[in-house]
């Protein structure tokens, strides 16, 4: 593991041990946080038969905290990482930022699949250059190619159709020149202080689109202010940031980048939403544990159909945002919907889900009414 300044800022008798890979979107939106926290971090290629043993599910990151509990699931990481390391600090605690800051973490974890997985599996070299990756990773060209493949079916699960490139390439364009904007003069997305957006957003940004060939190609060539907050967030000294924007601020570069997600993202969020609830309406009673996936919805972005598997767990990430929105008062929300007017976003805000999703160890379920 490479030394960074501040490492270890928060002692531990035993080292956090994070499981994942370097090609890994969610490992990539876990790793900024346990390493802006400095805490002692042992981070490992995957060991799967461990975490099948631990967590009964193949997903990664996993983390093993010093007192040998698991941690599974990014949004869940970030949150007891905070309780037993509340400084520095990861979540802003002003409406405003706070909202914000969960934006871009829905953002990141339901609709960035899309360019990510599009740059990754849509192109001869982009494909041929995955699988390399993945049979060095792994170890075994036959296994780097079983993993290849169903990735390259995933891809149009998540929606990243050929059909759909010409409008997903515009959506990342637009969205890697409002970044550049905002980078070019604020080190961070709330300010001069990283926080978990920051972290959610560097698992498409870090863990596709700066490892992968076709896509760290356009960053480098068309978006080096992004490179360079890439760089901040893999190697944070914390002691050295600012803080986030007085008065719980928000440049108006970062509205930029939240009209940029939330205008395209929305549409397709409340479809499946949509989609989600009208199943849960009608599931079966005795039904045990939630599918991945429930299905296909249409929807479109930029004009262009699109079809997206509809996933319980788009439910259960967007819960976690309007439970923070509905967390403050009337007047800061009214404040919110008025700060990211015209963004997208305050549809979405604006949603009252019928069901609700809870975890039961390490497993999604629906909660009892």
């Amino acid at each position: 593991m490479p030394y960074f300044p501040g490492m270890h800022r928060n002692h531990t008798d035993a080292p956090y041990v994070l499981h994942g890979f370097e090609v890994s979107y969610f490992t990539a939106k876990v790793r900024p946080a346990l390493r802006y926290k400095g805490v002692w971090l042992d981070e490992r290629r995957a060991d799967m038969p461990e975490i099948m043993r631990r967590t009964g599910l193949g997903f990664i990151p996993m983390v093993v905290t010093p007192e040998d509990e698991t941690w599974q699931d990014s949004t869940e990481i970030y949150r007891r990482l905070e309780e037993r390391h509340p400084e520095p600090p990861l979540f802003p605690t002003t409406p405003l930022q706070r909202v914000a800051a969960h934006l871009v973490e829905v953002y990141s974890d339901e609709f960035a699949l899309i360019p990510a997985m599009h740059y990754r599996w849509g192109s001869e070299l982009g494909e041929a250059s995955a699988r390399a990756r993945f049979s060095a990773m792994t170890g075994s060209e036959a296994i780097g190619n079983m993993a290849a493949d169903r990735m390259t079916k995933a891809r149009f699960a998540v929606g990243a159709s050929v059909e759909a490139g010409e409008a997903i390439e515009a959506h990342t364009h637009d969205l890697l020149a409002a970044l550049s904007a905002h980078f070019a003069e604020h080190p961070y997305l709330l300010g001069a202080r990283e926080s978990f957006a920051d972290c959610a957003l560097m698992g498409p940004l870090d863990g596709h689109f700066f490892c992968d060939l076709v896509s760290r190609r356009l960053l480098l060539e068309t978006a080096f202010q992004v490179v360079g907050w890439i760089e901040r967030c893999k190697f944070p000294n914390a002691e050295d940031q600012g803080e986030w924007l007085d008065d719980d601020a928000l440049a108006p570069s970062f509205i930029e980048v939240l009209g940029c997600m939330g205008r395209d993202a929305v549409p397709l969020l409340l479809e499946v939403l949509r989609e989600l609830e009208s199943w849960a309406d009608s599931r079966p009673a005795d039904l045990a544990e939630l599918p991945r996936a429930v299905g296909l919805c249409k929807s479109s972005l930029r004009g262009t159909p699109i079809e997206r598997a509809v996933m319980p767990y788009t439910l259960y990430s967007v819960q976690g945002l309007l439970d923070a929105f509905r967390s403050f008062d009337a007047a800061n929300r009214d404040r919110i919907q008025g700060s990211l007017a015209g963004t997208g976003w305050p549809e979405l805000l604006a949603y009252t889900p019928r069901h609700r999703l809870g975890k039961d160890g390490f497993r999604l379920v629906f909660e009892s009414s």
